[in-house]
């Protein structure tokens, strides 16, 4: 018999067993075993990491730049060594195909890559005789200690949208990963570890709720990120912005593909396939909705059925799965629910994924690809964020009609275009009020060196992850005006 691990917080550079008394199961969404307990972390260990962050910020915010990036550097090395154990870790606690997972985690890298150029990035400006003899300029320095309370669909990248840009602007950073998936962090603080970077800049802290609270709540921590539903997001930016902090919070999405009819119909059904179906459906630009314009309903609607009902489903882990579980069976349950819904909307069950059978993993929260057909636009299941392998089809007459749909919607995360048309695409891009645009691309994920923009009730703040957006959100700028007296250099 193999014993089940507990998980410890790392905090101020040691790994510590948490004092608490309640503990979660950490489960394998596939096989529904459990694979490690994780603590919900009192308040009172929020302090001490928030304490070790605060002290060691004394001295991080005065290392210089180019310093603090070699241990990005360092860094990212030692991910590139044991990627392809951090892959399967995601793929074990978190269900998504083991190809998914590796693409993660190069999403992950490369935000550390983007980071490492901070010594440019973080570079202020000024202006000689902004009036005689008076120059200015502007600065930027760090805030202090900040925190991420990250969702569980990506483990591995979505904290890696703003660690190192934290941590290389000279802040100090504590990580709350999701409950459901620790292991991924768990792993990664360890290779954090083998960096020597000094003690206190990177703390990690398991827990739910309480703990968010802790954090959200905790004077000293000047800065929030979060990625996660809307409902929580909205939560998280009142209460951290009541208590004075920075925040940054990417809600949830409904996001819609459209469908012209000059589209070529096989690469756009392939794409919007791994766009609606990949990863089960659990991630923030996933499709929700495929509106197809004029002559496009027939040929669109015949070719995505049968690509669906293709799709290999099963444990993440096993060659030619292509698709995995989502990630609990409270979220499956919600999921079938929500087609039943759709069903009783007036939708068409085109394709119907609802309690599968895959054998050798029959405890396994699967749900497998479904399509329903003539969804309502004005119903619920139109509006609601599913979160799983499910994708609606809407019809519409004209390409009018379909940025009309779009924009009516809470959300504005993500939408994409499939066309043949340069003035449809410029169009579409132009008019659609959402934060990522794809053309001919069915999951419109900005690259590192790119902000991860979101509209609507799809994010909350000012600023959002990757890129510059990180680097400003985790500075605040100081204007200097100076003037120097002629006669100063006669003290001398």
């Amino acid at each position: 018999m193999t014993t089940t691990p507990t998980l410890p917080n790392y905090i101020n550079g040691q790994w510590c067993a948490s004092k608490t008394t309640d503990y979660l199961d950490v489960i394998n969404p596939a096989t529904a075993e459990i694979i490690a307990l994780v603590p919900v972390s009192p308040a009172s260990e929020v302090n001490q990491a928030v304490a070790a962050a605060a002290a060691a910020f004394i001295t991080w915010r005065r290392t210089p730049a180019p310093e603090r990036v070699q241990y990005l550097f360092k860094l990212k090395n030692l991910l590139e060594e044991n990627f392809e154990d951090l892959a399967r870790t995601i793929t074990v606690e978190c269900g998504k195909t083991l190809a998914e997972s590796q693409g993660e985690m190069r999403r992950a890298i490369e935000n550390v890559e983007v980071a490492c150029g901070i010594p440019m990035m973080m570079q202020g400006t000024n202006l000689e005789d902004i009036a005689r003899g008076i120059d200015e300029m502007m600065i930027r320095q760090p805030l202090g200690v900040a925190a991420v309370i990250c969702p569980f669909n990506f483990p591995g990248m979505i904290p890696f949208w703003f660690l190192p840009y934290a941590i290389a602007t000279g802040n100090t950073y504590i990580v709350k990963p999701s409950e459901k998936v620790p292991l991924t962090m768990q792993k990664i603080f360890g290779l954090v570890e083998k960096t020597g970077l000094p003690k206190g800049v990177l703390n990690l802290v398991n827990g739910a709720k309480d703990t968010v609270d802790a954090i959200l709540d905790h004077p000293q921590i000047r800065a929030i990120s979060f990625v996660g539903s809307t409902p929580v997001a909205k939560y998280i930016y009142s209460r951290a912005a009541a208590n004075g902090k920075r925040v940054q919070c990417q809600g949830g999405a409904k996001n819609p593909l459209i469908v012209l009819p000059d589209a070529d119909i096989e690469m756009t059904t392939r794409i919007a396939a791994d766009s609606a179906f990949g990863c089960a459906g659990q991630r923030c630009l996933a499709a929700s909705i495929a509106v197809t314009v004029a002559d496009a309903r027939d040929s669109f609607t015949e070719a995505i059925a049968e690509t669906a009902k293709k799709r290999v489903v099963g444990n993440g882990l096993d060659q030619g799965v292509e698709m995995g579980p989502v990630i609990d069976l409270r979220s499956k349950t919600r999921v079938e629910q929500l087609i039943q819904q759709g069903v009783e909307e007036g939708a068409n069950l085109l394709v119907d994924g609802r309690k599968p059978q895959i054998s050798g993993y029959e405890q396994g929260n699967f749900i497998r690809p479904t399509i329903l057909q003539n969804v309502n636009p004005a119903g619920e299941i139109a509006r609601t964020e599913i979160f799983g392998p499910v994708l609606s089809l809407i019809h519409v007459n004209t390409i009018d009609d379909a940025i009309a749909f779009v924009n009516s919607g809470q959300y504005g995360n993500m939408a994409c275009l499939f066309t043949s048309s340069g003035a449809a695409a410029r169009k579409f891009r132009y008019e659609a009020e959402v934060g990522n645009i794809g053309i001919n691309i069915g999951v419109a994920a900005p690259m590192a060196f790119f902000p991860f923009s979101g509209w609507k009730e799809s994010f909350f703040g000012d600023l959002h992850g990757q890129s510059n957006h990180a680097v400003e959100f985790f500075t605040q700028t100081k204007v200097v005006v100076e003037r120097w007296p002629k006669d100063w250099s006669r003290q001398f």
